[in-house]
C-alpha cells in the first residue's frame, strides 16, 4: 500500500474522494454542505447616541478674534460661520459651537478650556444635553 504525502497530511491516497476541483467547487463537493439556509431575521435596532451641545460663554476679556480662532480650530467652522457664531455669543451671552456625542463634546470642552488657559483668557465652555434631537425609541 502506497501513501502519498501532500500538504503535510499522510494517508491520503490518490482518488480518496477529493476531486481536483476541490471541496465546494463545481463538481464533487467532497461531502461538504454548500447550501446554507438563511438565518431567521432578528429585529434589533440600535438607539442613536444622545447628543450634547457645546456652548461657549461670553465674557468681557476674551477677544472676538480668539473666539473665532477657537471656533475654527476646535470646532472646524469656516471663517464666515465662525464669525456668525462669535457674534451670536457676543450678543446673547452664550452660543452653541457644535453638537456632538458625549465623549466628543467632553473632549471639545477640555480643548477650549486648555487653549483659553494657555492664552490667559477667561473663556468658559460647557456642554448640555441636546433635547432638540430626535431619539428613536421604537421597539
Amino acid at each position: 500500500m502506497t501513501t502519498v504525502q501532500r500538504s503535510g497530511r499522510k494517508g491520503l491516497a490518490a482518488g480518496a474522494g477529493i476531486s481536483a476541483a476541490g471541496p465546494g467547487r463545481k463538481g464533487d463537493d467532497g461531502g461538504i454542505a454548500t447550501e446554507v439556509a438563511p438565518k431567521a431575521a432578528t429585529k434589533r435596532r440600535l438607539k442613536r447616541p444622545r447628543l450634547y451641545r457645546v456652548i461657549l460663554l461670553n465674557d468681557d476679556y476674551t477677544t472676538m478674534e480668539f473666539v473665532v480662532l477657537i471656533l475654527q480650530h476646535v470646532f472646524h467652522h469656516g471663517e464666515s460661520s465662525a464669525h456668525a457664531v462669535m457674534l451670536n455669543i457676543h450678543q446673547k451671552g452664550a452660543g452653541v459651537a457644535g453638537i456632538y456625542t458625549y465623549e466628543i463634546a467632553e473632549t471639545k470642552v477640555a480643548q477650549v478650556l486648555e487653549y483659553a488657559q494657555q492664552a490667559e483668557y477667561p473663556l468658559q465652555c460647557t456642554m448640555e444635553p441636546d433635547d432638540d434631537g430626535k431619539e428613536e425609541d421604537e421597539s
